[in-house]
């Protein structure tokens, strides 16, 4: 565990297939095919809010329990916009919800130093073929590595297409289970990042692909906040 865990202890239960779907199973084509939104008169999707050491985030899950957004508190505006981009034709209702969905348990499972925890996690997308096929590539990237534009552009066989990976990156709904925050700049620089460079930075120290900085207070105070 780095400096960065200073998140409290939480006694959860291991993970089982229930929880936490197997490979095979996020290869179904309800993961990652194109959803549309609940059609209207059906329940609407809930978002829960959760605290962690990078401040409150927004987990936004659909009636089978699939992320259709993780964001951040001081973004929720344009969480909401690319929501209602994303699924233009039946924008979603979201009902707030105290009833955490089992993300959050693989949320703070992250947070305390598992790593791979959110690996598996279902979800669902909207957005274009273009962007779904970025945002599933995001996937390929392990904890503790970082890949560029660039070389995303090509992993997905558009090579000349950086401009087009970059937009898809900052359109992603979905932060960490999708991790966009491992896509970097062709010269290192860790460039933008919806969430604030500062969780950008953050977040690679904690998967140990950026060394660390000297450790931040234990009240979970920010940079830049």
């Amino acid at each position: 565990m780095t400096s960065h865990a200073f998140w409290p202890s939480v006694f959860l239960p291991p993970m089982t297939s229930r929880t936490l779907p197997t490979t095979a199973d996020l290869a179904r084509p309800s993961v990652t095919e194109p959803l549309p939104a609940s059609p209207p008169g059906t329940a609407p999707w809930l978002l829960f809010r959760a605290a962690t050491p990078l401040g409150q985030a927004l987990l936004v899950t659909d009636g089978e329990g699939r992320l259709r957004a993780l964001d951040w508190h001081d973004h929720e505006p344009r969480m909401r916009t690319l929501l209602a981009r994303q699924y233009r034709h039946a924008s979603p209702e979201l009902q707030e919800t105290r009833q955490a969905p089992a993300a959050h348990a693989a949320l703070l499972r992250y947070f305390s130093g598992e790593l791979h925890v959110l690996d598996t996690l279902p979800v669902a997308l909207a957005g274009t073929d273009f962007q779904r096929l970025v945002w599933r590539t995001l996937r390929d990237i392990p904890p503790g590595q970082t890949l560029s534009y660039a070389e995303l552009a090509r992993r997905i066989g558009r090579p000349a297409a950086i401009r087009a990976v970059g937009l898809a990156n900052g359109a992603n709904p979905i932060s960490l289970a999708l991790p966009c925050h491992r896509v970097i700049g062709s010269n290192a620089a860790l460039t933008g990042y919806g969430g604030g460079l500062h969780r950008k930075q953050w977040l690679l120290e904690h998967e140990h692909a950026l060394p660390l900085r000297p450790a931040y207070p234990l009240n979970g105070t920010l940079p830049g906040f």
